[in-house]
């Protein structure tokens, strides 16, 4: 019985300690749990933190995705105004080659405008100073116009002696009332005829000078050949120098070089 008892006891006090055991293990549980629930709460706090920066990141990424975009496209603006720039100043360099070759064009033009000018204003000059004199001079001293000049006064005097002869045939008649005889004149009937003839020589005379002026008016360099035709230059004819008749080195005068004089008088 008393074995059974202590027995008891010993159970219950296995017992009691079990349960402060338990208790212990509930505590420590309890404690773990408070623990863990503490922890969770925490990490809720730290994930709700963690949501709220996550979720601002976001806002600035795409902030900056957006900002990213945006500089993009700002840089495919810069780059279309970078080459429309490009564009221009190369079609500015075009037009500045283009004008610039249009320039030297006119510059050209206009030097080679100004020498054609000055040119024409010296042959004008010289038409007007000496050309037409000379040209004057070349027809009324050519040899053509003489001969035809000379025969149309031949003619014309002979046709006026004629007619004066008669007139005073005829004022002799008059006065004596009797007919005279004119068959002795010394001028032919063919007078008429031969005025007549000096004339349309005269009317149709061609001078070689002045076909020579006139197929040099049908070229450019016109004035050149008016003037070699009708103000050719002077040509000085150089007259021989006269050579030495001999060598005097003999010093005897008569320059055959024998040291004896050839005179008359046989002097050496």
């Amino acid at each position: 019985m008393y074995a059974a008892r202590a027995k008891i006891t010993e159970l219950e006090g296995q017992v009691a300690e079990l349960k402060g055991k338990v208790e212990d293990v509930q505590a420590d549980r309890e404690h773990v749990e408070a623990m863990l629930k503490a922890q969770v709460c925490s990490k809720d706090k730290d994930l709700a933190a963690k949501d709220v920066e996550i979720a601002e990141l976001k806002r600035l990424l795409q902030e900056q995705v957006d900002k990213s975009e945006s500089l993009e496209i700002d840089l495919e603006a810069e780059k279309g105004k970078a080459a429309c720039v490009e564009e221009a100043k190369q079609k500015a360099e075009e037009a500045q080659d283009v004008s610039t070759s249009a320039l030297n064009i006119a510059q050209n033009n206009y030097s080679e405008a100004q020498g054609i000018v000055d040119t024409l204003v010296a042959e004008a000059e010289w038409v007007r100073g000496r050309g037409i004199v000379l040209m004057a001079n070349s027809i009324l001293n050519a040899g053509e116009l003489d001969g035809v000049v000379a025969a149309l006064i031949d003619a014309s005097c002979a046709v006026g002696h004629c007619g004066g002869y008669l007139e005073c045939a005829q004022h002799v008649e008059e006065a004596m009332g009797q007919e005279f005889d004119v068959s002795h004149c010394s001028v032919t009937d063919q007078a008429d005829a031969e005025l007549a003839r000096a004339e349309g020589a005269y009317d149709h005379l061609s001078l070689p000078v002045m076909d020579l002026v006139a197929e040099a008016l049908k070229h450019d360099d016109w004035c050149q050949r008016l003037k070699a035709i009708l103000d050719p230059p002077e040509t000085v004819e150089l007259s021989d120098e006269e050579e030495p008749t001999g060598n005097d080195d003999d010093g005897d005068g008569d320059g055959d070089g024998d040291k004896h004089d050839d005179d008359d008088d046989g002097d050496e």
